[in-house]
């Protein structure tokens, strides 16, 4: 075997890797069972207090090889939220609002019409808002500019009234791109204080919409306002340390009474507001200093209760964030609220100090601002904030106010001269800058110690204030942590199982040599796994499908190169010789059919989302892992165990065959070709009876993610009918459509419901969660507990089912062009077509077919996922008969000789007879096992597989290869 050192060198490295990041994995869940035994009451129950307590102090703490808790976790193997539970949100920003904000709330007839169009066409449209309401807007008023909507003093110094319909666009569109990239940022800063461990918030391309992921959640009420809250800037005036430090010497006074440590001098807190002896404090609260890096350095040495827990930073103070818990419980408590001023409300810095110790300092603010007032001056007055440089180079931001905005701002600058005015966004203070005198006009700039990024997020800030750009959840889903664990034991036993039966298999097929196939087959799950962490790419449900699922096709590769291994020796070829040789002539088909697959998991990436997207990683990482697994690590095994064989004389033993392989397909030479006919009149009769069959139903049972609505999972103590749950459902819902039906046993009902579906707002979720609460209590007696909740817009649902069909529609592209390539004839590209919409077109129509028999299935995104899946497994079938065609008969073959493309291609399909048939028969056992044991969740999945890998299979031999002959021959030869 030639590079064979390089291999055992890079194997070698791989697996090491592997181990070094699946390490943290081990080490993440040791700690999170630490914490929960930490957070455990005496009656059993976790308090999620004690808990996040527990993780906040080691969270920039060393735990593990000098990495933090922070980095053990970011590096530890990540769950979906369908097996870790949580929330799953999309949000869209409004782009409406911001429009009408930038036209200066314009009352143009015109601009009203074009916005009502453009909201319209939306639901139907996979163009973005701004192009269909530009439009919309020259349809309508055509000889109207845009600048006569949108020069105004909002858009002053970037369009004026003689700016050209472009210009206009490249603001609008600038804008609008801003308010999305904004928003984006004030969530991520929202969801970093939510106390999320590995949140996933990432902007979906093409789109005003942002997808929030947030494992853990156990309240998703209150995560949803967290998410779709208004966000709120606020100009509040400060206190310095000097005007609060007797409070703080009263603190630390407590402090150590209750520490039981030696008391420090401390003033008395009956005139907090002047506290006479703040040098003293001063000199408690030394300020740390900065080593080279600019990084507070820590002291460690011993002093009073009041110093361990505050520093000062500048002109206030600061706190370890390990610390953070502890000093908001200590400023909750009425006797340390009264040792300061009543206005003044302590604000915590949105970013903090890296410190030596691994930890940071965050900086806590002293507010003149008590609960509930309003700030003397608020966002809303911001027309325009930038990031600039002053005279000497230096950073700085820059920001302008409306009329209104810069009276306000010129009295509260001049009233605050030599003192600080804080930037507060969300409650989190993002500058304090000092003022050095009275500013008219409005216009200010913020300098200090900026670099260039932090200068334009701050300008980011000052804007949020500008434009409002209101966000609505689209599409929700909530998995209560019950339904999660309950996934992940589903998912392993299915991996389990799977992994068992391919194993069993392959050393009752090929006996020895099967042994080292499955050990590459480990290997391959084990490179999975760390590939998986080493991406930090999230394992779903579905993505545990594709790993069981790549376990049937890693089989495909072993048996394409033993079946060539056993051909070599029934040639009469010595051990070794047939070893490599048939390594060799297996690798094209080995590549051709997974390059094809891999398209498809491509595909799923770019077009699917969540676990969808998480089934197409983990389905590439498999395929890659794979091949490189049976080609290179399996021949290295092979080759020693022929080696060991030939040294002990047992050369002839060695047959990678057993007495159930022996003579099996052996001398097989039937006339495929030749009854093509009677499998056309099978195949399109099977498929016309499964569009009458859906015809008659009214079309497919969509998910809620293909046709809108909600949708609950609700858990039971008993077994619940599931038509009494229906029809007390129904009243309660408005008389609108409901459906339900048992989810993962008898005592799991899925509700799911169109009741009002257009509307998306927080009110609307309370509502339809109030009415199916009021309709189980009817059976309060069995308990129900709403275990799961997923929300899809009618407008998300349109996009979602749109992007299936481009999804299809790009995977047959893409692989027409790479047959097309690899095989160099129109007919090979499109015998393959056509046998993949065969599959398609079968695959839906047995889900009627067995509908009508009662067993009913959803057609949702994991659904499509299936049906991309099976076109993948079909095209890598079909692949290996046509790369056996091509090598019988050249790259170039005469096509119009018909009467030797027929005996050829019959040739050709019965010599990979065997191999067709052994990895359909691995890959269906593994997807039976998912069907009878991957839960609810994959049903439909499985079902689409399990159609799929018989018909694929048998479309390999009956449609693809006979549709080559039918389309590029004739009956008469060539001379």
């Amino acid at each position: 075997m030639r590079y064979k050192s390089a291999i055992i060198w890079l194997s070698t490295i791989i697996s090491a890797l592997c181990i070094f990041f699946l390490s943290f994995t081990w080490k993440s869940n040791q700690l999170k069972e630490q914490a929960i035994k930490y957070a455990t009451t005496a009656d059993g129950k976790v308090d999620a207090a004690k808990r996040l307590h527990f993780i906040d102090s080691l969270w920039k703490q060393p735990v593990y090889i000098g990495y933090t808790l922070q980095e053990v976790t970011q590096y530890a193997l990540q769950k979906g939220l369908d097996l870790e539970g949580g929330l799953h949100a999309v949000l869209e920003v409004s782009p409406v609002e911001i429009l009408r904000a930038l036209s200066g709330q314009s009352n143009d007839p015109n601009f009203e019409k074009a916005l009502a169009e453009a909201s319209a066409a939306q639901a139907t449209s996979t163009s973005s808002f701004n192009e269909l309401f530009y439009d919309a807007f020259a349809r309508i008023a055509p000889n109207q500019t845009l600048a006569s909507i949108f020069s105004n003093s909002v858009n002053r110094g970037k369009i004026s009234s003689t700016s050209t319909d472009s210009q206009v666009k490249r603001v609008i569109d600038g804008e609008i791109d801003g308010a999305v990239d904004r928003v984006y940022k004030i969530i991520q800063a929202r969801i970093d204080k939510f106390g999320v461990a590995n949140p996933n918030i990432q902007r979906l391309p093409g789109s005003n919409r942002i997808q929030v992921e947030l494992p853990g959640v156990e309240n998703p009420e209150r995560a949803r306002k967290l998410l779709s809250g208004a966000a709120k800037l606020e100009f509040v005036e400060c206190y310095e340390l000097n005007e609060y430090g007797a409070g703080l010497n009263a603190l630390g006074a407590i402090l150590d009474r209750e520490a039981k440590a030696p008391k420090v001098a401390a003033v008395p807190a009956a005139s907090p507001a002047k506290d006479t002896t703040s040098n003293a404090l001063a000199s408690q609260l030394a300020a740390p200093a900065k080593d080279s890096a600019g990084k507070a350095k820590t002291d460690t040495a011993a002093g009073s209760a009041l110093t361990k827990l505050f520093i000062q930073t500048g002109n206030g103070i600061g706190v370890y964030v390990k610390d953070t818990a502890r000093v908001n419980a200590l400023f909750r408590r009425a006797d340390v609220r009264a040792f300061f001023p009543a206005n003044l409300k302590f604000a915590w810095a949105a970013k903090g100090i890296p410190a030596t110790n691994g930890d940071e300092i965050l900086s806590l603010e002293a507010l003149k601002q008590a609960e509930g007032q309003k700030a003397p001056l608020e966002g809303d007055v911001i027309t325009d904030a930038a990031q600039d440089f002053d005279q000497t180079g230096r950073a700085e931001v820059t920001m302008s106010m409306n009329g209104t905005g810069a009276r306000i701002w010129k009295n509260l600058t001049g009233a605050n001269i030599g003192r600080r005015i804080a930037i507060v966004l969300d409650g989190y203070v993002y500058s304090a800058p000092v003022i050095n005198g009275e500013i008219p006009g409005g216009r200010s700039s913020i300098s200090g110690s900026f670099t260039v990024e932090e200068a334009k997020d701050l300008a980011n800030v000052l804007k949020a204030g500008k434009l409002p750009a209101p966000t609505r959840i689209v599409e929700d889903a909530f998995v209560g942590p019950s339904l999660g664990a309950e996934a992940i034991n589903q998912g392993y036993m299915s991996m389990l199982l799977g992994l068992v039966l391919v194993i069993v298999f392959m050393v009752g097929y090929y006996g020895t040599p099967g042994w080292m196939a499955n050990l590459a087959l480990f290997f391959n799950v084990f490179f999975i796994a760390g590939v998986l962490v080493q991406i930090q790419a999230a394992l779903t449900l579905p993505g545990i499908a594709g790993i069981v699922l790549t376990l049937g096709m890693a089989v495909d590769a072993n048996v394409l190169i033993n079946e060539r291994i056993r051909e070599e020796l029934r040639a009469g070829k010595g051990l070794l010789d047939a070893i490599n040789v048939g390594y060799e002539k297996a690798l094209s088909a080995i590549l051709d059919g997974n390059i094809t697959t891999i398209l498809i998991g491509v595909i799923l990436i770019i077009f699917g989302s969540g676990s969808v997207k998480g089934f197409g990683v983990t389905l590439c990482i498999g395929l890659v892992t794979s091949v490189f697994t049976a080609v290179y690590i399996s021949h290295i095994l092979v080759e020693w165990m022929a080696k060991r064989a030939i040294k002990a004389g047992k050369e002839k033993e060695m047959t990678f065959e057993t007495f159930i392989s022996r003579d099996l397909f052996k001398g097989m030479n039937f006339d495929f070709i030749g009854k093509r006919k009677y499998s056309y009149w099978f195949s399109w009769g099977l498929i016309a009876a499964g569009a009458i069959v859906v015809f008659m139903q009214g079309g497919f049972n969509l998910g809620v993610d293909f046709k809108g609505g909600r949708s609950y999972v609700v858990e039971f103590n008993q077994a619940v009918p599931t038509d009494k749950v229906k029809e007390a459902l129904a009243d309660d819902f408005g008389g609108k459509g409901v459906e339900v039906k048992t989810f993962n046993g008898d005592t799991k009902l899925k509700v799911t419901t169109s009741y009002l579906v257009e509307d998306e707002s927080i009110t609307a979720n309370n509502t339809v969660r109030t009415a199916l609460e009021t309709g189980l209590k009817d059976f309060a007696s069995a308990a129900p507990k709403v275990v799961s909740e997923s929300k899809v817009g009618a407008t998300v649902a349109d996009d979602i089912l749109m992007q299936s069909f481009v999804s299809i529609f790009y995977a047959l592209i893409a692989i027409f062009i790479y047959i097309l390539i690899r095989f160099r004839k129109w007919q090979y590209s499109l015998g393959g077509i056509v046998a993949l919409l065969h599959d398609t077109l079968v695959v839906l129509g047995m889900v009627g077919i067995v509908r009508f028999f009662g067993f009913e299935l959803e057609v949702d995104q994991v659904f499509i996922a299936a049906v991309l899946t099976v076109i993948g497994y079909s095209i890598n079938d079909t692949v290996v008969v046509f790369d056996r065609i091509r090598e019988e008969i050249g790259v170039n073959p005469d096509l119009g000789n018909k009467a030797l493309m027929i005996k050829t291609i019959n040739e050709s399909i019965n010599h990979t007879m065997s191999r067709t048939v052994m990895t359909a028969t691995t890959v269906f056992l593994v997807v039976t096992v998912l069907l009878f044991f991957g839960g609810d969740v994959l049903r439909g999945f499985s079902f689409a597989m399990f159609i799929g890998v018989v018909f694929g299979a048998y479309s390999s031999i009956f449609v693809a290869a006979p549709i080559v002959i039918d389309l590029g021959t004739s009956s008469k030869p060539k001379k």
